[in-house]
């Protein structure tokens, strides 16, 4: 059984050597054959430089360097592309996450027929401002999908190479990692981690903001639903109101106008709710605008790896063509690896 680690690296330098050694360690309690699959998503500091470094001393350390930032949930698809494992660990870099915690990842699941052990977090760090806004994200996600996703998750998840296949048929440009795990389906388990908050994040609110409109709009239309129901109960009151003033006018009831006061409300209130309205419309319709370009998840500009003994460099050569089609495009007649 072979064992891959992937990890991508964004202003990751204080943190790499500590992983990768931890990480070795760790892995080799549980089989001899493993590999670390690291990947730079455009790291302005020495990450890059220094992974390298790791892969010139170590054949096991393959490093994947990206043309520039793409973002960490399609630098890990592209990762997952490359790893060779039967079993496959999905961890950040930075140590939140101990890298030991694939020993209890692999114990639940030998005691188990799950495709996928992931990682959920015992409390939800950070300041009261992130851990109020991801309880929230979760709630009004799962009430708006028809796909429901476990709160408080982890990036931290083993699964089998079965499973990172399926995963890596979905080809949506925008969307959230946890989300697309939960889509693909198979048995999934959860294990509790303690996670060391380090006490800042290359998440900005913003980033935050814009990762939560885009998993919960790439994912349901409920929202233009609740348009259409929205519509129905301004237009019933409205309509009422209207024969309401046809009766009067034809009883021949007037009514004095008192003054702008409620009329200006009325149009501030109408007026804000139609852009409003559209504003929602209007990200559907650039969800659309992304998705119809089918452009690849990230360009990759170098990889670093090592020909092992029972490999030659031209199937070397190949293998890497075959996992840069794998990130663009998915063989039709890709069929699923049985797990071990």
């Amino acid at each position: 059984m072979k064992l891959s680690f992937v990890a991508t690296l964004y202003y990751s330098l204080p943190y790499i050597e500590e992983f990768y050694n931890r990480s070795c360690t760790a892995a080799a309690r549980i089989t001899p054959d493993f590999e670390i699959i690291l990947v730079n998503d455009g790291s302005p500091d020495m990450s890059l430089q220094k992974a390298c470094e790791l892969h010139n001393r170590d054949a096991r350390v393959t490093v994947v360097d990206l043309s520039r930032n793409f973002g960490h949930h399609k630098a890990i698809m592209t990762g997952l592309a490359y790893a060779t494992g039967d079993l496959i660990m999905l961890i950040d870099v930075d140590l939140e996450e101990p890298p030991e915690i694939v020993l209890d990842f692999y114990e639940a699941f030998s005691q188990s027929d799950a495709d996928v052990v992931y990682g959920v977090q015992k409390t939800r760090e950070g300041n009261i401002l992130r851990r109020i806004g991801g309880g929230l994200y979760y709630r009004l996600y799962n009430r708006l999908s028809q796909v429901q996703v476990p709160s408080d998750t982890l990036i931290a998840r083993l699964m089998t190479r079965r499973y990172v296949q399926r995963l890596l048929e979905h080809r949506e440009q925008l969307f959230g990692i946890d989300v697309l795990m939960e889509i693909t389906g198979f048995k999934q388990i959860p294990v509790l981690v303690n996670k060391h908050y380090k006490g800042s994040t290359t998440y900005s609110f913003q980033k935050r903001v814009a990762l939560a409109i885009n998993g919960i709009t790439s994912q349901s239309n409920k929202p233009l639903q609740y348009i259409a129901y929205l519509g129905v109960l301004i237009t019933i009151p409205s309509g009422l109101y209207i024969l309401l003033l046809l009766t009067q006018g034809l009883l021949g009831i007037t009514t004095e106008v008192e003054g702008w006061t409620s009329v200006m409300v009325s149009l501030w209130f109408l007026g804000g709710l139609i852009i409003f309205v559209l504003g929602i419309i209007a990200v559907y319709l650039s969800v659309i605008f992304v998705e119809i370009k089918a452009r690849p998840y990230t360009v990759i500009k170098d990889v670093f790896r090592t020909t092992s003994p029972h490999q030659t460099l031209s199937d070397q050569k190949q293998t890497d063509v075959d996992q840069l089609r794998l990130i663009s495009v998915i063989p039709e007649n890709q069929k699923s690896t049985a797990k071990e």
